[in-house]
């Protein structure tokens, strides 16, 4: 269990921003990037990574694109494409899932 920055698992200040609102409570990154307990800060509130789970792009589904911020998996997958410039989707891409939340 560490302390890590907001940056490790929440790749911008827009993202940062919608985790703080509550609007984003996962993240799927290429690499894992924090382990089940770190924590880190947003806008003074602590938050706690609660799962890091290994999937692949094809097990993501619109529930997982909403707790992302987007509307379903369609969005996400055409919000990916905009911000990775040589992204491809492919389901078997392994990512990792960090889930959190607000620390009471």
């Amino acid at each position: 269990m560490a302390e890590i920055d907001a940056s490790e698992v929440l790749p911008n200040e827009h993202v940062q921003s919608m985790a703080a609102a509550g609007r984003v409570t996962q993240m799927h990154r290429g690499h894992k990037y924090a382990d089940e307990g770190d924590t880190f800060e947003i806008e003074g509130a602590t938050f706690e990574v609660t799962d890091v789970t290994r999937r692949t792009l094809g097990d993501l589904t619109d529930e997982d694109a909403q707790r992302e911020g987007s509307e379903d998996l369609e969005a996400y997958r055409e919000r990916l494409n905009r911000v990775h410039d040589s992204f491809e989707w492919d389901d078997d891409s392994e990512v990792v899932r960090h889930r959190f939340e607000p620390r009471e």
